[in-house]
């Protein structure tokens, strides 16, 4: 069984741990963007600290942690062209390699949905880099579809 719970300042050495499952591919396909940082654990206390942003562990029944989700609640002024909003976006979700497709990425993202209910949102949103096959598969089943296309080049 899967235990999702809320992380705390103790699992900031755990949290970037995990993150290298994911940022390693970020930093292996776009070095001009993502840097190897050895701070990752001091980015992890500010986030946790941060009224806005929920850190998620997902925990196996052995008690060992098997992914992670960062997310944060973002209210939205309208103007005159944009209706005003309040979502949570899902910033961050890795999962062990071992781990994937035993329903652990599932848990955490119910997790955040959870918590974006909670503080009264009306959606839920992320990104993912186009390079990332199995996350744009798994967000696909999960039933998000895309809304908008962010395009990039290089100058």
């Amino acid at each position: 069984m899967i235990q999702v719970r809320t992380a705390s300042t103790e699992d900031v050495a755990l949290l970037a741990t995990l993150n290298t499952i994911v940022h390693d591919l970020h930093v292996r396909h776009r070095p001009d963007l993502f840097v190897d940082s050895p701070e990752q654990e001091e980015f992890f206390e500010g986030q946790i600290a941060d009224p806005s942003v929920t850190v998620l562990v997902a925990d196996g029944t052995d008690g060992k942690a098997l992914g992670y989700a960062l997310a944060r609640v973002i209210s939205r002024r309208g103007n005159a062209l944009m209706r005003p909003d309040l979502i949570i976006s899902l910033d961050q979700i890795a999962v062990l390699p071992d781990a994937t497709r035993t329903g652990v990425g599932s848990a955490l993202l119910e997790a955040v949905r959870e918590v974006g209910r909670s503080a009264g949102c009306r959606r839920l949103v992320t990104d993912v880099w186009d390079v990332n096959e199995e996350a744009r598969a798994f967000y696909k089943s999960a039933g998000f579809r895309p809304m908008n296309h962010l395009l990039d080049q290089q100058l």
